[in-house]
């Protein structure tokens, strides 16, 4: 809803209880303290009500709105037709995309669902694996024909490299680079779309997930079998949402369809890796 009928409810919430609960500052609204003592009651009352609302709907499908929050290749590149299957299946379910280049705050209430590189250390949320994944050092052929051959590792220090910024690589999983012995790249963003379209500019060579590397054929897989990593992906969710079915229903076709699209696409990788072999 817009803010402005947001500002009218809870000014009347303020009013009805008869104390201040948010104080606007220059960053924007801040819980004052008798608002923060109203949040955990708050969040019994909403659990109470998604547990009455599920408890009167129909069996036959899902509906109302599930926010998923991803890395940004996962974004990109399989939350797209993972959602296609999930509204397919479900027609009243609106599905939310969150791409961020960082792990996404459920406590702060970013998503109802998130998506991690790494399993949390902390805070109360349930942790379920939900993929393994793959990635190749990868160049367009463009950028292959104009630099000398790689035949191996060394090589690459004749090459230009894209990858993270440093002190931006918010999880260790995400240090690719020091696996291929390269120290440095020359092109690097926070983003993997950003580095993924700098790669398909033929600007160097990166890093790639194989499920994205359908989705530029003209990409050629190198050194494959001195480069191959391997990470997951792992689901979390509120520790307060075990108990509703509708999460678990979500939260499992989730996982069935996530698990097919990547090893989907990653087929079509390794067939055509064995074709240039």
């Amino acid at each position: 809803m817009d803010a402005s009928t947001v500002g009218r409810r809870i000014a009347r919430l303020e009013h009805d209880i008869g104390a201040t609960l948010f104080a606007k500052t220059p960053q924007g609204y801040r819980l004052t303290a008798e608002g923060g003592r109203l949040v955990a009651p708050a969040e019994a009352a909403e659990k109470a009500a998604k547990a009455a609302n599920e408890a009167t709907r129909q069996e036959a499908g899902i509906s109302g709105v599930l926010r998923i929050g991803a890395p940004d290749g996962c974004a990109n590149y399989l939350l797209p037709q993972v959602a296609h299957k999930l509204c397919e299946a479900h027609p009243g379910l609106e599905v939310q995309i969150v791409a961020l280049p960082r792990v996404v705050n459920l406590s702060k209430r970013e998503a109802d669902m998130a998506i991690a590189v790494s399993p949390p250390d902390t805070g109360r949320l349930t942790v379920q694996r939900l993929t393994d994944y793959h990635l190749h050092l990868a160049a367009h052929r463009d950028y292959l024909q104009r630099h000398p051959d790689i035949r191996d590792l060394p090589d690459l220090r004749r090459h230009r490299m894209v990858g993270y910024i440093p002190d931006m690589i918010f999880d260790r999983e995400l240090d690719y680079l020091s696996e291929t012995g390269v120290q440095t790249a020359q092109i690097t963003s926070n983003s993997v779309s950003v580095q993924m379209q700098a790669i398909r500019a033929a600007a160097g060579l990166g890093i790639v997930h194989d499920f994205a590397i359908p989705f530029a054929p003209d990409l050629q897989v190198i050194l494959p079998d001195r480069i191959a990593l391997k990470r997951s992906f792992w689901l979390l969710r509120h520790a307060d949402d075990r108990g509703s079915r509708r999460m678990n229903l979500l939260a499992e076709a989730l996982t069935h369809n996530l698990r097919a699209e990547t090893a989907r696409l990653e087929g079509l990788v390794r067939a055509g890796m064995t074709r240039d072999t």
